[in-house]
């Protein structure tokens, strides 16, 4: 049964970069499911703007924000001299499309403050949280604004951290989930170099959290069908977060170069990157995938780095420099309607 507090078992990913848009939101919440909009990436205005249209639209929505990481806001002088010699890998690419690489942006916060500022004064029902923990006094304040305050874990240990900073609920994500993974402690060897838990399953995973705290759990990774959704439900989950699922839909926002690189037979595989933002990742392995597999541990400075390859790709129809973000069971992702991918979860 769904938790009270989601009212579904299926939860569409917020998919940052503008493929959770409020009309694929919309368009979840119609179909019987719960949609979370991004603020990642977006100003504070553009992520009130968003609020604005899917309440005008009747959309029960959550909102998901990026938690910034301070180390990475003041890289060590080893780190700086890695983005320097990325930065002159990343040459030949450039020359291709003729783009200009940027000056490093180390300063970038995601407007951390002006968002949580912003949903204090006009909260929304559910706020989720990824690439860390936003700390016990924004989870009080947002809480006693009126929202439920959900925080994304990869292993047990982060999600001890989670509960104990008071949050209502864990979305729990597996390795095998598409995009940037939400990890933000350092894994146990033999995992560390990606310090991201590959081993198991999600539902594995996900009884795993259930024993260390007592929270409503949602699933996240390799959820495509109905028998992923019953295998993490029976495992103790509330929800599955579903994200790849949707990419291929009518209503998402994906550019189309993704939606078509997903049912292209040429692309064989999923890997995980930092090759496109600096942090790990999983997308569907192309040429630039390949061609940099060394990429610095450095989110957001490599993001910005980067952000004129993938406009130059994608303006030019290149799939082999776009950032292809895919879960592992991107084979699964179908193109049509939002409805017809809940209708096949749920039937």
């Amino acid at each position: 049964m769904p938790h009270d507090l989601f009212g579904t078992a299926v939860i569409a990913a917020p998919m940052a970069g503008g493929t959770s848009t409020p009309a694929f939101v919309g368009a979840v919440h119609r179909a019987g499911g719960l949609g979370f909009l991004a603020a990642g990436y977006k100003s504070v205005a553009a992520m009130q703007a968003e609020i604005r249209a899917a309440r005008d639209a009747g959309t029960r929505f959550g909102m998901n924000v990026f938690v910034p990481d301070p180390a990475q806001l003041a890289p060590s002088a080893a780190l700086l001299a890695e983005l320097a010699e990325y930065r002159r890998q990343l040459g030949p690419d450039a020359l291709r499309y003729g783009a200009e690489l940027p000056a490093f942006r180390l300063d970038d916060d995601d407007q951390w403050q002006g968002k949580i500022d912003a949903l204090l004064e006009d909260p929304v029902e559910l706020v989720s949280f990824a690439f860390g923990l936003p700390g016990p006094d924004v989870v009080r304040s947002l809480q006693r604004a009126g929202s439920a305050v959900l925080a994304t874990v990869t292993t047990a240990a982060e999600a001890r951290q989670a509960a104990g900073q008071g949050v209502d609920a864990l979305v729990v994500q597996h390795a095998s989930a598409g995009g940037h993974s939400a990890a933000f402690l350092p894994a146990p060897a033999p995992f560390s170099a990606a310090s991201i838990r590959q081993d198991g399953t999600t539902a594995e995973l996900l009884a795993e959290v259930r024993s260390a705290v007592g929270l409503p759990l949602v699933a996240a990774g390799g959820v495509m069908d109905a028998a992923g959704l019953g295998a993490v439900l029976r495992a103790g989950a509330a929800a599955a977060q579903l994200g790849t699922a949707f990419l291929r839909t009518d209503e998402s926002g994906a550019r189309q170069l993704h939606k078509d690189a997903l049912a292209d037979p040429h692309f064989t595989r999923t890997r995980l990157t930092r090759a496109f933002t600096g942090r790990q990742a999983r997308a569907l392995e192309n040429d630039f995938v390949r061609h940099h597999p060394g990429a610095p541990e450095a989110y957001p400075a490599i993001h910005h780095l980067t952000a004129p390859l993938r406009a130059a790709a994608a303006a030019a129809g290149d799939p082999e420099r776009l950032n292809l973000w895919a879960g592992t069971g991107w084979r699964q992702a179908q193109p049509g309607p939002v409805a017809g991918v809940v209708a096949r979860l749920l039937g």
